[in-house]
């Protein structure tokens, strides 16, 4: 997992140096509408809980038709805080519209015995343009790490979430 990490991590900054169009720097934040699965021996027990999040984000243009977005972002819900990295690929698909879809990764601060801290998923939404400067998304982050240490086989916990949210470019 270490290893997936750090390679995504260097293929972010290896895309920086990319000749490009346009980058833009922004903040964001929003509501994160989280849910927790836990399946253990065929049972399935879910809970949900609001929270907030917020972060920057910086977006690369590399042609008119798509973007690199990696963004940095600060997620609280409930007794659970983490920092999540999303590398999103951005198309337009009108105007003002795009859609984003692409990995994610997790770093769960407040993790309890026998919970591993390191997450990993898929991240797929929405964005629109207000203007030149403002910015709404929603997206829904699929995660795909089970996050119990030595989980024995049929026991799995998982962290998913919906985000919406409002940003600034600068």
């Amino acid at each position: 997992m270490k290893k997936l990490s750090i390679f995504a991590v260097l293929a972010a900054l290896g895309l920086i140096n990319l000749p490009a169009q346009e980058v833009n720097f922004g903040l964001k934040g929003g509501v994160d509408f989280a849910s927790v699965r836990l399946e253990m021996e065929g049972e399935n027990i879910s809970t949900s809980d609001t929270g907030f999040y917020i972060g920057m984000l910086m977006e690369v243009e590399l042609s008119e038709t798509f973007a690199f977005q990696p963004e940095l972002l600060y997620v609280s819900v409930e007794d659970l805080d983490f920092i999540a990295v999303p590398l999103l690929a951005k198309f337009p698909i009108a105007e003002s519209f795009g859609i984003m879809a692409g990995p994610s990764l997790g770093f769960l601060l407040d993790t309890a015995d026998g919970e591993k801290s390191f997450n990993f998923g898929l991240d797929a939404g929405i964005a629109y343009d207000i203007n030149e400067n403002f910015f709404i998304d929603a997206r829904y982050s699929l995660g795909l790490a089970n996050l119990l240490e030595d989980a024995p086989s049929g026991y799995s916990l998982k962290l998913n979430g919906f985000f919406a949210g409002i940003g600034y470019k600068f």
